[in-house]
Parts: C-alpha cells; sequence; structure tokens
C-alpha cells in the first residue's frame, strides 16, 4: 500500500503535465496553424483584379501574379505599381476600397 502513495504524485504529475500541454495546443498551436492555413490558401485563391491590403497596409489591386511575387496597382490614376511578396499580402479588401 505505501508503494502506490509514493508512486502516486508522480503519476499526477505526469497527468498534470499531459493536461497542461492539451490546454495549451487547444488554445494556441492549433488555432495558430488553422490561421496560416486559411492565409496561405488565400494567397493561392488569388486573382488579377482582386482588392487586397498588404501586411504593410497599402491598398491595392492584384495586377498579375508570378511564381512568387504580386504586382498590386496602388494608384490606378496614375498607373502605380508595386511588386510584392505573396506572404506580404495580408487580406482581402474588395468591401474597404469601396468605402
Amino acid at each position: 500500500m505505501l508503494l502506490l502513495q509514493a508512486q502516486s504524485p508522480a503519476y499526477m504529475q505526469i497527468i498534470l503535465f499531459g493536461g497542461i500541454f492539451v490546454v495549451f495546443y487547444f488554445f494556441m498551436i492549433r488555432p495558430q496553424q488553422q490561421k496560416a492555413k486559411e492565409a496561405k490558401k488565400f494567397i493561392e485563391e488569388l486573382k488579377t483584379g482582386d482588392k487586397v491590403v498588404t501586411i504593410g497596409g497599402a491598398h491595392g489591386t492584384v495586377v498579375s501574379i508570378r511564381e512568387k511575387t504580386i504586382v498590386v496597382e496602388v494608384d490606378s490614376s496614375k498607373g502605380v505599381r508595386m511588386v510584392f511578396e505573396k506572404t506580404a499580402i495580408s487580406k482581402d479588401a474588395s468591401s474597404r476600397l469601396e468605402e
């Protein structure tokens, strides 16, 4: 009986650490993985004419898509075009540019 009581706290510590890891996974790691997956899908589905916002805050329209970069027209009246890495595109701005 004494042997079981001496091993019980170590067993409980393992369960406690396992529980902490599970909570950490579901509240920290998994949501971050899902967010990264959604961002990758968004970048892969971009097409010419989409209105986007970069991570730097530049608003514009996608003019062309290359292997690793995207050409974005930021001022259509002057024809100002900028080249961005695909990873620099943050979100869709079609509703924001119309405001």
